[in-house]
């Protein structure tokens, strides 16, 4: 969608690098691209948490930003703090809104009256994924991935094992839900934050994203219903044995 988009507005096309320039650029990149090897290799080998990796890959960012690269001076500090804490307060809004909003979803017993209406439904196990799709959607556009996660993956898990889902499996279904959540009106984290950098009104970015819910809606369904597409690398890695 991505190239049709590129080729129907006529967006400028980059010129072919040569392969000893495209050396070069990757040797220059290389202390940038390491923040991917601090992040998984931090994860993967148990060193530390996911939330503690991406504390130390922002300061080796601006380890690297301000030190190696030098693309800032210290006199444009207080400029990058300003719209980092900027950008980032819009979205700590909204988490603390979707957090409260979470307890009184917990409080209420929703997640599980709503879980029990759809195992009334049907007793075959690709309606009842089908369902949990439609419902972490819903819900998905209403509330942060963070409160979603800790609120329904105990609801959700045992009626997914019982139907012989396999847990990672159904932690890619969930995590691509949500994550369509985060890019869906109202709360949709993401478009705010979106909004913010490219300084756009809410309605110009969600119009231009209109014709992506469609492929992601694909996408999860494929996911939904091929498992080895969630499963067979970690398999391949040994990160999971199944």
């Amino acid at each position: 969608m991505c190239i049709g988009f590129a080729h129907k507005r006529h967006y400028p096309k980059g010129e072919l690098v040569p392969f000893r320039q495209a050396i070069g650029i990757f040797f220059d990149a290389f202390w940038g691209l390491f923040t991917i090897v601090i992040i998984l290799g931090g994860i993967l080998s148990g060193i530390f948490t996911a939330a503690e990796s991406a504390a130390i890959a922002c300061l080796w960012a601006f380890f690297v930003t301000m030190f190696i690269y030098r693309e800032f001076r210290w006199r444009d500090l207080h400029l990058l703090l300003f719209r980092t804490i900027k950008t980032v307060t819009i979205v700590m809004v909204l988490i603390a809104f979707a957090a409260a909003f979470g307890s009184v979803m917990t409080f209420m017993q929703l997640p599980q009256i709503i879980t029990d209406f759809f195992l009334s439904i049907s007793e075959n196990k690709y309606v009842i994924l089908m369902c949990i799709n439609i419902m972490l959607l819903i819900v998905g556009c209403l509330m942060d991935m963070a409160p979603l996660i800790l609120i329904l993956t105990p609801v959700l898990l045992p009626v997914t094992t019982s139907l012989g889902v396999d847990p990672v499996h159904f932690g890619m279904i969930m995590l691509v839900n949500l994550g369509i959540g985060l890019i869906t009106p109202p709360v949709g984290s993401v478009l705010f934050v979106a909004s913010a950098v490219s300084q756009q009104k809410m309605e110009a970015v969600v119009k231009q994203m209109l014709p992506f819910y469609g492929v992601l809606f694909i996408v999860l369904m494929i996911i939904t219903y091929v498992p080895i597409i969630s499963l067979w690398l970690p398999a391949v890695t040994g990160v999971y044995k199944g």
